[in-house]
Protein backbone atom coordinates (compact mmCIF):
# COMPACT_ATOMS: atom_id res chain seq x y z
CA UNK A 1 0.00 0.00 0.00
CA UNK A 2 1.12 3.36 -0.98
CA UNK A 3 2.35 5.90 1.84
CA UNK A 4 -0.47 8.51 2.83
CA UNK A 5 1.41 12.28 2.67
CA UNK A 6 0.39 14.70 5.14
CA UNK A 7 1.32 17.92 4.81
CA UNK A 8 1.75 21.03 7.33
CA UNK A 9 1.90 24.47 6.91
CA UNK A 10 4.04 26.10 8.95
CA UNK A 11 6.97 25.05 10.68
CA UNK A 12 7.00 26.38 14.23
CA UNK A 13 5.40 24.69 17.70
CA UNK A 14 2.11 23.52 16.74
CA UNK A 15 2.86 22.52 13.16
CA UNK A 16 6.18 20.75 13.89
CA UNK A 17 4.85 19.28 16.97
CA UNK A 18 2.20 18.02 14.80
CA UNK A 19 4.54 16.32 12.34
CA UNK A 20 6.95 14.86 15.04
CA UNK A 21 3.56 13.43 17.09
CA UNK A 22 2.58 11.96 13.95
CA UNK A 23 6.11 10.06 12.94
CA UNK A 24 6.25 8.73 16.03
CA UNK A 25 3.15 6.78 15.45
CA UNK A 26 3.58 5.74 11.62
CA UNK A 27 6.70 5.25 9.48
CA UNK A 28 7.80 6.89 6.50
CA UNK A 29 6.72 3.95 4.60
CA UNK A 30 2.96 4.34 6.20
CA UNK A 31 2.99 8.26 6.21
CA UNK A 32 4.93 10.65 4.17
CA UNK A 33 5.09 14.06 5.79
CA UNK A 34 5.93 17.40 3.85
CA UNK A 35 5.70 20.37 6.21
CA UNK A 36 6.44 23.87 4.54
CA UNK A 37 7.93 26.59 6.64
CA UNK A 38 8.32 30.34 4.46
CA UNK A 39 10.75 31.52 6.67
CA UNK A 40 14.57 30.62 7.51
CA UNK A 41 13.89 29.04 11.41
CA UNK A 42 11.88 25.98 12.46
CA UNK A 43 11.47 24.96 15.87
CA UNK A 44 11.73 27.84 17.87
CA UNK A 45 10.66 29.70 20.87
CA UNK A 46 9.38 33.19 20.21
CA UNK A 47 8.46 34.02 24.18
CA UNK A 48 12.37 33.99 24.27
CA UNK A 49 13.03 36.96 21.59
CA UNK A 50 12.69 39.88 24.32
CA UNK A 51 15.41 37.86 26.65
CA UNK A 52 17.57 37.81 23.64
CA UNK A 53 17.19 40.97 22.66
CA UNK A 54 18.20 42.10 26.09
CA UNK A 55 21.06 39.83 26.58
CA UNK A 56 19.92 37.54 29.18
CA UNK A 57 20.11 34.83 25.89
CA UNK A 58 23.38 34.69 24.41
CA UNK A 59 22.66 33.45 21.66
CA UNK A 60 20.23 33.23 18.84
CA UNK A 61 20.03 29.44 18.45
CA UNK A 62 19.85 28.77 21.94
CA UNK A 63 15.79 29.57 21.17
CA UNK A 64 16.03 26.84 18.82
CA UNK A 65 14.28 23.46 19.79
CA UNK A 66 15.07 21.67 16.71
CA UNK A 67 17.11 22.37 13.63
CA UNK A 68 15.61 21.44 10.16
CA UNK A 69 18.54 19.12 9.69
CA UNK A 70 16.98 17.10 12.58
CA UNK A 71 13.50 17.42 11.76
CA UNK A 72 14.57 15.32 8.07
CA UNK A 73 17.16 12.82 10.26
CA UNK A 74 13.64 11.88 11.66
CA UNK A 75 11.97 11.84 8.33
CA UNK A 76 10.34 14.64 8.08
CA UNK A 77 10.36 16.54 4.45
CA UNK A 78 10.68 20.17 5.80
CA UNK A 79 11.24 22.62 3.15
CA UNK A 80 12.62 26.06 4.07
CA UNK A 81 11.75 29.35 2.47
CA UNK A 82 8.81 28.18 0.85
CA UNK A 83 5.70 29.72 1.14
CA UNK A 84 1.89 27.78 0.72
CA UNK A 85 -0.16 30.74 -1.33
CA UNK A 86 -3.05 28.62 -2.30
CA UNK A 87 -4.97 25.73 -0.52
CA UNK A 88 -7.18 23.49 -2.60
CA UNK A 89 -9.06 21.50 -0.46
CA UNK A 90 -11.64 19.90 -2.88
CA UNK A 91 -8.55 18.21 -4.70
CA UNK A 92 -6.47 18.02 -2.04
CA UNK A 93 -3.34 19.73 -2.38
CA UNK A 94 -1.30 23.20 -2.16
CA UNK A 95 0.58 25.64 -4.46
CA UNK A 96 3.26 26.66 -2.96
CA UNK A 97 6.27 29.28 -3.88
CA UNK A 98 9.73 28.95 -3.48
CA UNK A 99 10.78 32.17 -2.25
CA UNK A 100 14.65 32.24 -3.38
CA UNK A 101 14.26 31.14 -7.03
CA UNK A 102 10.18 32.51 -7.31
CA UNK A 103 9.11 28.92 -8.73
CA UNK A 104 5.84 27.85 -8.00
CA UNK A 105 4.11 24.08 -7.99
CA UNK A 106 1.48 21.88 -6.36
CA UNK A 107 2.14 19.01 -4.07
CA UNK A 108 -1.35 16.68 -3.32
CA UNK A 109 -2.06 15.44 0.47
CA UNK A 110 -4.17 12.84 2.07
CA UNK A 111 -4.20 14.87 5.34
CA UNK A 112 -3.46 19.16 5.95
CA UNK A 113 -2.40 20.61 8.90
CA UNK A 114 -2.58 24.70 9.03
CA UNK A 115 -0.21 25.76 11.35
CA UNK A 116 0.15 29.32 10.18
CA UNK A 117 0.55 31.46 13.35
CA UNK A 118 -0.43 34.84 13.77
CA UNK A 119 0.50 37.90 12.24
CA UNK A 120 1.82 41.49 13.74
CA UNK A 121 -0.83 44.22 13.71
CA UNK A 122 0.43 46.93 11.84
CA UNK A 123 -1.80 49.65 11.02
CA UNK A 124 -2.00 52.61 8.30
CA UNK A 125 0.24 54.47 10.11
CA UNK A 126 2.95 56.97 7.55
CA UNK A 127 5.85 56.09 8.45
CA UNK A 128 5.59 52.67 10.09
CA UNK A 129 7.60 51.16 7.46
CA UNK A 130 10.71 53.41 7.90
CA UNK A 131 14.28 52.18 8.52
CA UNK A 132 14.78 51.92 12.51
CA UNK A 133 10.96 50.72 12.98
CA UNK A 134 10.78 47.11 14.03
CA UNK A 135 8.32 44.34 15.44
CA UNK A 136 9.44 41.35 16.87
CA UNK A 137 7.44 38.52 15.62
CA UNK A 138 9.95 35.65 14.44
CA UNK A 139 13.76 35.23 14.82
CA UNK A 140 14.65 37.34 11.33
CA UNK A 141 12.98 40.23 13.39
CA UNK A 142 14.97 39.72 16.46
CA UNK A 143 18.10 39.50 14.46
CA UNK A 144 17.41 42.79 12.71
CA UNK A 145 16.43 44.54 15.42
CA UNK A 146 19.66 43.53 17.14
CA UNK A 147 21.52 45.09 14.02
CA UNK A 148 19.66 47.93 14.58
CA UNK A 149 20.80 48.52 18.08
CA UNK A 150 24.21 47.31 17.77
CA UNK A 151 24.42 50.13 14.89
CA UNK A 152 23.74 52.66 17.55
CA UNK A 153 26.63 51.74 19.46
CA UNK A 154 27.08 50.67 23.12
CA UNK A 155 25.72 52.95 25.93
CA UNK A 156 29.49 53.50 26.93
CA UNK A 157 30.57 54.44 23.47
CA UNK A 158 27.84 56.08 21.42
CA UNK A 159 27.52 59.92 22.22
CA UNK A 160 24.48 61.91 23.57
CA UNK A 161 21.39 60.01 24.46
CA UNK A 162 20.43 56.87 23.45
CA UNK A 163 16.21 57.04 22.78
CA UNK A 164 13.62 53.92 22.25
CA UNK A 165 9.92 54.42 21.79
CA UNK A 166 7.97 50.83 22.14
CA UNK A 167 4.12 51.16 20.95
CA UNK A 168 1.48 49.15 22.71
CA UNK A 169 1.68 48.06 26.53
CA UNK A 170 0.74 44.15 26.20
CA UNK A 171 3.06 41.56 26.97
CA UNK A 172 5.64 41.67 24.03
CA UNK A 173 5.88 45.70 24.93
CA UNK A 174 6.55 45.24 28.04
CA UNK A 175 9.23 42.76 27.79
CA UNK A 176 10.95 45.00 25.04
CA UNK A 177 10.36 47.76 27.41
CA UNK A 178 12.97 45.93 29.83
CA UNK A 179 15.11 44.53 27.25
CA UNK A 180 16.00 47.95 25.77
CA UNK A 181 16.71 49.25 29.46
CA UNK A 182 18.74 46.19 29.90
CA UNK A 183 20.70 47.98 26.51
CA UNK A 184 21.03 51.19 27.61
CA UNK A 185 17.85 53.45 26.25
CA UNK A 186 15.89 55.77 27.66
CA UNK A 187 12.20 53.96 27.15
CA UNK A 188 8.82 55.13 26.38
CA UNK A 189 6.34 53.23 26.24
CA UNK A 190 2.96 54.29 24.11
CA UNK A 191 0.03 52.87 25.07
CA UNK A 192 -3.45 53.43 23.45
CA UNK A 193 -5.36 52.33 26.87
CA UNK A 194 -6.36 53.59 29.59
CA UNK A 195 -3.41 51.56 31.88
CA UNK A 196 -0.67 49.08 30.22
CA UNK A 197 -1.38 45.67 30.31
CA UNK A 198 -4.70 45.20 29.02
CA UNK A 199 -5.50 41.84 29.92
CA UNK A 200 -5.66 42.79 33.18
CA UNK A 201 -8.18 44.77 34.92
CA UNK A 202 -7.37 48.77 34.79
CA UNK A 203 -6.94 48.45 38.98
CA UNK A 204 -4.61 45.97 38.18
CA UNK A 205 -2.53 47.48 35.37
CA UNK A 206 -2.52 51.03 37.59
CA UNK A 207 -0.03 49.22 39.42
CA UNK A 208 2.35 47.79 36.81
CA UNK A 209 2.36 51.65 35.35
CA UNK A 210 3.54 52.83 38.58
CA UNK A 211 6.35 49.99 38.37
CA UNK A 212 7.26 50.99 35.02
CA UNK A 213 7.54 54.43 36.06
CA UNK A 214 9.87 52.94 39.00
CA UNK A 215 11.47 51.63 37.29
CA UNK A 216 12.80 54.42 34.90
CA UNK A 217 10.30 53.54 32.08
CA UNK A 218 8.16 56.43 30.87
CA UNK A 219 4.42 55.06 30.30
CA UNK A 220 2.09 57.53 28.03
CA UNK A 221 -1.35 56.45 28.38
CA UNK A 222 -4.60 57.10 26.10
CA UNK A 223 -1.82 57.55 23.59
CA UNK A 224 -2.93 56.95 20.26
CA UNK A 225 -0.27 57.11 17.74
CA UNK A 226 -0.47 58.89 14.69
CA UNK A 227 2.67 58.89 12.77
CA UNK A 228 5.99 57.74 12.69
CA UNK A 229 8.72 61.10 11.83
CA UNK A 230 11.84 60.35 9.85
CA UNK A 231 14.77 62.32 9.63
CA UNK A 232 16.78 63.56 6.19
CA UNK A 233 18.26 60.10 5.65
CA UNK A 234 14.75 58.53 5.80
CA UNK A 235 15.30 56.95 9.32
CA UNK A 236 12.88 56.90 12.23
CA UNK A 237 13.51 60.00 14.38
CA UNK A 238 10.56 60.32 16.26
CA UNK A 239 6.86 59.05 17.02
CA UNK A 240 4.32 61.44 17.06
CA UNK A 241 0.73 61.26 19.13
CA UNK A 242 -2.28 63.89 19.04
CA UNK A 243 -0.77 65.41 21.96
CA UNK A 244 3.06 65.44 22.02
CA UNK A 245 6.46 63.99 19.76
CA UNK A 246 8.65 61.80 21.14
CA UNK A 247 11.91 61.52 20.14
CA UNK A 248 13.39 57.86 18.96
CA UNK A 249 16.56 56.44 17.65
CA UNK A 250 14.72 52.97 17.32
CA UNK A 251 10.85 52.16 17.67
CA UNK A 252 9.68 48.54 18.45
CA UNK A 253 5.91 47.97 17.81
CA UNK A 254 4.00 45.64 20.55
CA UNK A 255 0.72 46.52 19.19
CA UNK A 256 -0.41 42.87 19.26
CA UNK A 257 -1.46 40.29 16.67
CA UNK A 258 -3.97 38.29 15.07
CA UNK A 259 -4.43 34.72 13.22
CA UNK A 260 -2.94 34.33 10.33
CA UNK A 261 -6.08 32.61 8.64
CA UNK A 262 -5.86 34.15 4.96
CA UNK A 263 -5.29 31.44 2.69
CA UNK A 264 -8.32 29.64 5.08
CA UNK A 265 -10.68 31.70 4.51
CA UNK A 266 -9.62 31.64 0.52
CA UNK A 267 -10.14 28.46 0.64
CA UNK A 268 -13.64 28.41 2.29
CA UNK A 269 -12.59 27.10 5.84
CA UNK A 270 -14.87 28.33 8.74
CA UNK A 271 -13.24 31.33 11.23
CA UNK A 272 -14.82 32.37 13.73
CA UNK A 273 -15.59 36.43 15.08
CA UNK A 274 -12.15 36.69 16.07
CA UNK A 275 -10.52 36.23 12.73
CA UNK A 276 -9.42 32.93 13.87
CA UNK A 277 -10.03 29.07 12.16
CA UNK A 278 -12.79 26.98 14.24
CA UNK A 279 -12.14 23.22 15.10
CA UNK A 280 -13.57 20.64 16.75
CA UNK A 281 -11.89 18.79 20.20
CA UNK A 282 -9.66 17.13 18.21
CA UNK A 283 -8.42 20.11 16.40
CA UNK A 284 -10.28 19.15 13.10
CA UNK A 285 -11.64 21.88 11.16
CA UNK A 286 -14.91 21.94 11.61
CA UNK A 287 -16.43 20.59 8.46
CA UNK A 288 -13.69 18.68 6.87
CA UNK A 289 -12.22 15.35 7.50
CA UNK A 290 -9.11 15.83 6.40
CA UNK A 291 -7.46 18.99 7.84
CA UNK A 292 -7.00 20.06 10.97
CA UNK A 293 -5.70 23.58 12.44
CA UNK A 294 -3.84 24.55 15.84
CA UNK A 295 -1.62 27.03 17.45
CA UNK A 296 -1.73 31.20 16.71
CA UNK A 297 -4.36 30.37 13.88
CA UNK A 298 -7.04 28.91 15.74
CA UNK A 299 -9.53 30.26 18.42
CA UNK A 300 -10.00 28.25 21.60
CA UNK A 301 -12.56 27.14 24.16
CA UNK A 302 -12.94 29.75 27.49
CA UNK A 303 -13.70 26.93 30.21
CA UNK A 304 -14.68 29.87 32.27
CA UNK A 305 -17.26 31.62 29.96
CA UNK A 306 -18.02 29.08 27.50
CA UNK A 307 -17.57 30.85 24.49
CA UNK A 308 -14.45 30.67 21.66
CA UNK A 309 -11.54 32.81 22.49
CA UNK A 310 -8.36 34.22 20.63
CA UNK A 311 -5.74 33.45 22.59
CA UNK A 312 -2.00 33.21 21.33
CA UNK A 313 0.31 31.07 23.39
CA UNK A 314 2.96 28.58 23.03
CA UNK A 315 1.66 26.45 25.42
CA UNK A 316 -1.31 25.80 23.32
CA UNK A 317 0.25 25.61 20.22
CA UNK A 318 2.23 22.34 21.48
CA UNK A 319 -0.55 20.84 22.82
CA UNK A 320 -2.61 21.47 20.15
CA UNK A 321 0.65 19.64 18.23
CA UNK A 322 0.56 16.46 19.70
CA UNK A 323 -3.21 16.16 19.70
CA UNK A 324 -3.56 16.34 15.68
CA UNK A 325 -0.25 14.26 15.41
CA UNK A 326 -2.01 11.66 17.61
CA UNK A 327 -4.97 11.66 15.78
CA UNK A 328 -3.23 11.82 12.17
CA UNK A 329 -1.00 9.06 13.31
CA UNK A 330 -3.59 6.55 14.57
CA UNK A 331 -3.89 7.67 17.98
CA UNK A 332 -6.39 9.68 19.79
CA UNK A 333 -6.54 12.88 21.51
CA UNK A 334 -8.81 15.89 22.99
CA UNK A 335 -8.51 19.72 23.54
CA UNK A 336 -10.96 20.67 25.71
CA UNK A 337 -10.28 24.27 25.96
CA UNK A 338 -8.84 26.66 28.02
CA UNK A 339 -8.78 29.02 31.24
CA UNK A 340 -6.50 32.18 29.56
CA UNK A 341 -3.10 31.95 32.14
CA UNK A 342 -0.44 34.13 31.29
CA UNK A 343 2.35 35.17 33.21
CA UNK A 344 5.13 38.07 32.39
CA UNK A 345 7.41 40.15 33.37
CA UNK A 346 9.47 43.76 33.45
CA UNK A 347 12.42 43.86 35.10
CA UNK A 348 11.87 42.36 38.59
CA UNK A 349 7.76 43.14 38.47
CA UNK A 350 5.81 40.04 37.66
CA UNK A 351 2.57 39.92 36.12
CA UNK A 352 0.17 37.11 36.02
CA UNK A 353 -3.70 36.70 35.32
CA UNK A 354 -5.88 33.46 34.64
CA UNK A 355 -9.70 33.37 33.71
CA UNK A 356 -11.96 36.30 33.28
CA UNK A 357 -11.73 39.94 33.63
CA UNK A 358 -14.59 42.07 34.93
CA UNK A 359 -15.40 42.98 31.38
CA UNK A 360 -15.20 39.44 30.21
CA UNK A 361 -17.65 38.24 33.03
CA UNK A 362 -20.20 41.18 32.21
CA UNK A 363 -19.51 40.33 28.63
CA UNK A 364 -20.32 36.66 29.20
CA UNK A 365 -23.86 38.19 31.56
CA UNK A 366 -21.90 36.91 34.91
CA UNK A 367 -23.12 38.49 38.07
CA UNK A 368 -19.51 38.56 39.85
CA UNK A 369 -18.05 39.70 42.88
CA UNK A 370 -14.27 41.00 43.16
CA UNK A 371 -11.72 41.30 45.93
CA UNK A 372 -8.56 42.39 46.36
CA UNK A 373 -5.61 41.77 48.99
CA UNK A 374 -2.20 42.97 49.60
CA UNK A 375 0.03 39.52 50.76
CA UNK A 376 4.19 38.78 50.89
CA UNK A 377 5.49 36.00 49.05
CA UNK A 378 7.10 34.38 52.39
CA UNK A 379 6.39 34.91 56.20
CA UNK A 380 6.32 38.50 57.12
CA UNK A 381 9.27 38.38 59.48
CA UNK A 382 11.51 35.86 56.47
CA UNK A 383 13.94 37.79 55.08
CA UNK A 384 13.37 39.17 51.86
CA UNK A 385 9.72 38.73 51.68
CA UNK A 386 8.39 40.34 48.49
CA UNK A 387 5.39 42.52 48.57
CA UNK A 388 2.12 41.39 45.74
CA UNK A 389 -1.57 42.32 45.09
CA UNK A 390 -3.97 39.58 44.20
CA UNK A 391 -6.90 40.31 42.81
CA UNK A 392 -9.89 37.62 42.53
CA UNK A 393 -13.32 37.02 40.79
CA UNK A 394 -16.09 34.97 41.72
CA UNK A 395 -19.49 34.57 40.26
CA UNK A 396 -22.31 35.89 42.83
CA UNK A 397 -24.24 33.10 43.73
CA UNK A 398 -22.80 30.27 42.90
CA UNK A 399 -19.55 31.45 44.35
CA UNK A 400 -17.69 30.17 41.16
CA UNK A 401 -13.95 31.31 40.65
CA UNK A 402 -14.03 33.22 37.30
CA UNK A 403 -10.59 35.17 37.81
CA UNK A 404 -7.51 35.96 39.09
CA UNK A 405 -4.92 38.51 38.52
CA UNK A 406 -1.27 38.88 40.49
CA UNK A 407 0.96 42.13 40.28
CA UNK A 408 4.32 41.82 42.68
CA UNK A 409 7.98 40.75 42.95
CA UNK A 410 9.70 37.69 43.16
CA UNK A 411 7.67 34.62 44.05
CA UNK A 412 4.34 36.50 42.83
CA UNK A 413 3.70 35.41 38.99
CA UNK A 414 3.51 31.53 39.59
CA UNK A 415 1.11 31.79 42.06
CA UNK A 416 -1.64 31.97 39.50
CA UNK A 417 -1.21 28.36 38.76
CA UNK A 418 -3.10 27.61 41.66
CA UNK A 419 -6.00 29.63 40.32
CA UNK A 420 -5.48 27.95 37.17
CA UNK A 421 -6.04 24.59 38.38
CA UNK A 422 -8.95 25.22 40.46
CA UNK A 423 -10.32 27.23 37.51
CA UNK A 424 -10.54 23.85 35.24
CA UNK A 425 -11.88 22.06 38.11
CA UNK A 426 -14.62 24.68 38.55
CA UNK A 427 -13.93 25.29 42.05
CA UNK A 428 -16.01 27.72 44.64
CA UNK A 429 -13.88 30.56 46.15
CA UNK A 430 -15.10 28.65 49.25
CA UNK A 431 -13.41 25.94 48.32
CA UNK A 432 -10.19 27.03 46.61
CA UNK A 433 -9.66 28.38 50.96
CA UNK A 434 -9.15 24.52 52.51
CA UNK A 435 -6.37 23.53 49.48
CA UNK A 436 -3.66 21.68 51.17
CA UNK A 437 -1.17 23.62 49.81
CA UNK A 438 2.71 23.43 50.70
CA UNK A 439 3.68 25.88 53.77
CA UNK A 440 6.68 26.89 55.17
CA UNK A 441 7.94 30.78 56.17
CA UNK A 442 10.89 31.11 53.22
CA UNK A 443 8.00 29.85 50.32
CA UNK A 444 4.63 31.36 52.08
CA UNK A 445 2.50 33.09 54.53
CA UNK A 446 0.60 30.31 56.58
CA UNK A 447 -2.52 31.27 54.58
CA UNK A 448 -1.29 31.86 50.73
CA UNK A 449 -1.66 35.30 49.27
CA UNK A 450 -4.22 33.12 46.87
CA UNK A 451 -5.96 32.10 49.61
CA UNK A 452 -6.50 35.06 51.52
CA UNK A 453 -8.46 36.59 47.90
CA UNK A 454 -10.10 33.53 48.41
CA UNK A 455 -11.40 34.17 51.95
CA UNK A 456 -11.82 37.88 51.11
CA UNK A 457 -13.92 36.87 48.21
CA UNK A 458 -16.48 34.41 50.33
CA UNK A 459 -17.05 36.96 52.59
CA UNK A 460 -17.71 40.05 49.67
CA UNK A 461 -20.63 36.98 48.63
CA UNK A 462 -22.06 36.62 51.62
CA UNK A 463 -22.53 40.43 52.29
CA UNK A 464 -23.78 40.59 49.12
Amino acid sequence: MAAQRLVVIGGDAAGMSAASQARRFRTPDELEIVAFERGHFASYSACGIPYWIGGQVAERDELIARTPEEHRDRGIDLRMRTEVVEIDPDRGRVRTRDLESGAESWTGWDRLVIATGARPVRPPIPGIGAPGVHGVQNLDDGQALLGTLEGLGSPGGAPGRRRAVVVGAGYIGVEMAEALLNRGFEVTVLNRGEQPMATLDPDMGRLVHTAMDGLGITTVNRAEVTAIRTGDDGRVRAVATADAEYPADVVVLGIGVAPETALARAAGLPTGEHGGLLTDLSMRVRGRDAIWAGGDCVEVLDLVSGRDRYIPLGTHANKHGQIIGANIGGGYGTFPGVVGTAVSKVCDLEIARTGLREKDAAAAGLQYVTATVGSTSRAGYYPDASEMTVKILAERGAGRLLGLQIVGREGAAKRVDIAAVALTAGMTVERMTMLDLGYAPPFSPVWDPVLVAARKAVRALTAG
